[in-house]
């Protein structure tokens, strides 16, 4: 049987891109199930009830991911 699921956006930290559709990817502060919040990158409809899939990212993780990002050579 499901468990229920909950969802808490903590704090919406930035917009990375939208769609024509509404959709906005977001990386935001998400406490998923009553947990401690975690680094969250996914796309949310407008009125933040519905979502993509996205990643879910501890402050390590994200702190790699910049690290690997920062390293790039994008122009």
């Amino acid at each position: 049987m499901a468990e229920d699921f909950s969802f808490e956006i903590v704090k919406q930290l930035g917009e990375i891109s939208s769609s024509k559709s509404g959709w906005i990817t977001e990386l935001n502060l998400v406490s998923w199930g009553g947990r401690p919040p975690k680094y969250d990158i996914r796309s949310w409809s407008p009125d933040h009830q519905k979502m993509g899939k996205g990643i879910t990212l501890t402050e390590d993780e994200l702190k790699s991911l910049f690290q690997v990002i920062s390293s790039l050579n994008l122009e």
